[in-house]
């Protein structure tokens, strides 16, 4: 895989964490299905659109866009190998012709410049090395005036699995899991550092606004538990513990979970994130547009 700078993301998404998504496909985007459309929709896709989906993982977004950009096409990028195959067999499965999938780093991919229409991303914005030379590399490869939308999480205490990890503390060595700035689910929680990121890539235009969803994330507080310890932090934590703190860990997250079961049985937690939309600037140039 050439052009890879961010080696540390690239050894874990192609190693445990990026088998362990691929193989919970379905249970991701359960859980993330709820942002789908005010992403979609903030990205203004038409048609004739060209879009490229960065952090694409198992391609949902991707099929998605490429489904609204009937005439056009979508670009699904990222770094793991095992959910880019996923990705591709579920747009041959689903008939889905006009989509595309490439493994590559967008902090250095060598797209060609004025490419896309729109840049989206639902989640895959918060891993880069180095942000700003990564959304720089995205925005060249926008048209003039195209338009970046991005999803990424808020405020960890505003995210419930967050809380329901920190149930754990006094039985796995459970840390901060809101670190801004450096890579990680909340390197861009922070409003002002989003700005700042987008700002110096060269965009203008930056609107935030703050979205909440509701996902799916297991049927029954037991399932729920399994897979939130089979999360790359729950398997960390768990590999940190000895087997009586695992048993404690495992038996308390369950019956934390408990209190989010729906009536059906599931077991919904409340995602708190950020919309991000960001404009190319114009080309004054372009009398065309």
């Amino acid at each position: 895989m050439p052009d890879i700078v961010n080696t540390e993301q690239a050894q874990a998404w192609n190693g445990p964490e990026g088998a362990h998504w691929a193989r919970n496909r379905d249970r991701w985007n359960a859980v993330n299905q709820g942002f789908n459309e005010p992403l979609l929709g903030a990205a203004g896709i038409t048609g004739d659109h060209r879009i490229l989906d960065f952090g694409c993982g198992s391609g949902q977004t991707t099929r998605l866009a490429a489904l609204r950009a009937s005439r056009g096409h979508a670009l699904g990028l990222d770094l793991s190998g095992p959910m880019l195959a996923e990705a591709r067999a579920l747009a041959e499965r689903e008939g889905v012709v006009n989509v595309s999938f490439t493994q590559g780093d967008a902090q250095v991919h060598p797209f060609e410049t004025g490419t896309f229409d729109a840049a989206i991303s639902r989640y895959g914005a918060m891993f880069f090395a180095d942000p700003v030379a990564a959304f720089g590399n995205i925005g060249r490869a926008l048209r003039p005036g195209g338009r970046l939308a991005i999803v990424c999480p808020a405020d960890a205490v505003l995210n419930d699995w967050v809380t329901a990890m920190a149930s754990l503390r006094g039985f796995l060595p459970v840390g901060d899991f809101g670190r801004v700035g450096s890579p990680g689910m909340f390197s861009l929680a922070s409003p002002d550092r989003i700005r700042d990121v987008l700002t110096a890539a060269g965009f203008t235009g930056i609107t935030i606004t703050r979205v909440q969803a509701y996902g799916t994330w297991g049927h029954g507080a037991e399932d729920a538990a399994e897979f939130l310890l089979g999360t790359g932090p729950g398997r960390h934590l768990m590999e940190e513990a000895d087997t009586a703190a695992r048993v404690r860990a495992r038996r308390t997250l369950t019956e934390h979970l408990r209190n989010h079961e729906a009536s059906d049985g599931t077991v919904r937690l409340r995602s708190t994130s950020w919309l991000v939309t960001a404009d190319r600037p114009a080309d004054p140039s372009d009398k065309s547009r």
